[in-house]
């Protein structure tokens, strides 16, 4: 790979083979991790699939009988039991 001027950056072009491995197509997020001195690791961005887990670990249920109402909701009243 050659690193090439775009823009005020760098940038790199990706091979074929890391993007049939990586499943990537245009608009895609990466990381690009140091992996050690002189070298670096590239893989799909983990950043939404993450979020989405810890908020999958927040999750409760909801009490028993607990009626929702969308324009109650929204209303001085909110949500009752």
């Amino acid at each position: 790979m050659r690193v090439s001027k775009w823009g005020n950056s760098l940038a790199i072009r990706l091979p074929s083979a890391i993007v049939k491995a990586l499943e990537l197509k245009e608009g895609d997020s990466i990381e690009v991790r140091l992996a050690g001195d002189r070298t670096f690791e590239v893989g799909r961005d983990q950043l939404r699939q993450r979020a989405l887990e810890n908020l999958r670990k927040l999750r409760r249920p909801l009490p028993p009988g607990l009626v929702f109402d969308r324009e109650e909701a929204t209303s001085d009243e909110g949500c009752r039991l």
